[in-house]
């Protein structure tokens, strides 16, 4: 969210008290990230620690906060877990916002800084490590399964239909409608890609492990002593490993390195195994597929959204770009169709 939310932030001081017990000097609004129904603030506080809060708008996935806690605890270096509230919990109400809490780690993400190839192994050894990790029953139950449905697919077509006759006004809708206009063959063959894919994926399932499921280059956080950490768990899925390994040399935002370097450096900590073609296409259409439903859904359905809607349009376009996310998946794709 780029602009502040709608929430005075003497409300803000209150909870953080109330509820963490924090004794707050200093509380400052970070504009960052494409959510728009999530805001973050640095928070400096008694005696001098500085923590990160996070307000989430809405629907509260609670494993967003209680995996990263047990990931932590097992050792995982590279999780950051949120702090407790002083009866324990792992986060506060405020209005219609869910607050957590975090350390502040100072630093800066994958999409400013290159990893250097320590980097890269860390990340890699990180996430065979959360691949390769026993979840108790309970937990494992909490976190959604892959079906390969076809939700975003649909609703995307739904988009389609509607920029031919929509009669949009926003001028950030109008720009959308006309990109997908514009592009209506390249996605239309995106969606009939993933479709096929996802058939062939259901009839032969792979071995569902924990994924992250977003491990773009803005949720890899490196500190300014070189620690690298994996960030914003609101959304893990228990999946082929694929689903998390099409984000590497995926054109996810990472600087300084082709493709093939990232993939080179990152499998020097994730060790050798065997990746499913198959798998790994699909879910770098439905990526794409998936951003084009979600911004659609902002930026054409509702006004709101300030300067957000116009950063979002360009995330948009960007797929589309030469040597972006889209020529990438083609290359991967060894089902057989020609594009």
């Amino acid at each position: 969210m780029l602009e502040k939310p709608d929430l005075p932030e003497a409300q803000i001081i209150a909870c953080l008290h109330a509820a963490f017990g924090l004794c707050v000097k200093q509380l400052i609004f970070l504009p960052l990230g494409a959510d728009v129904n999530a805001a973050v603030y640095r928070l400096q506080a008694e005696p001098g620690q500085a923590y990160f809060v996070k307000l989430k708008r809405g629907a509260f996935a609670e494993i967003g906060v209680t995996l990263p806690d047990f990931l932590h605890a097992q050792g995982i270096p590279q999780i950051i877990a949120p702090l407790r509230t002083l009866d324990g919990q792992l986060w506060a109400g405020l209005a219609d916002f869910s607050v957590i809490v975090y350390p502040f780690v100072q630093g800066r993400n994958g999409f400013e800084v290159v990893l250097s190839p320590r980097q890269w192994a860390d990340f890699g050894a990180a996430l065979k490590r959360i691949h390769t990790l026993q979840l108790p029953a309970g937990l494992a139950r909490a976190i959604p399964r892959e079906t390969y449905a076809p939700q975003f697919r649909e609703q995307v077509k739904g988009f389609l239909a509607r920029a031919k006759v929509d009669p949009f006004i926003d001028p950030v809708a109008l720009k959308v409608a006309q990109l997908l206009r514009d592009q209506e063959v390249v996605i239309r063959d995106l969606i009939l890609r993933a479709e096929n894919l996802a058939g062939k994926l259901q009839s032969r399932p792979l071995d569902f492990v924990l994924c992250h499921a977003d491990a773009h280059a803005g949720n890899i956080l490196v500190d300014d002593h070189g620690a690298l950490y994996i960030v914003d768990w609101d959304n893990p899925i228990l999946a082929p490993k694929e689903r998390d390994l099409m984000f590497i040399g995926g054109a996810q935002g990472f600087r300084g390195v082709t493709p093939q370097q990232e993939e080179r450096l990152f499998y020097r900590g994730y060790g050798e195994t065997q990746v499913d073609p198959d798998a790994l296409a699909y879910y770098r259409y439905e990526r794409i597929i998936q951003d084009i439903a979600a911004f659609g859904e902002q930026l054409l359905d509702s006004p709101a959204g300030g300067e957000d809607r116009e950063q979002s349009l360009r995330y948009l376009a960007s797929n589309f770009l030469p040597g972006n996310t889209i020529e990438i998946a083609y290359h991967a794709d060894k089902s057989g169709l020609t594009s």
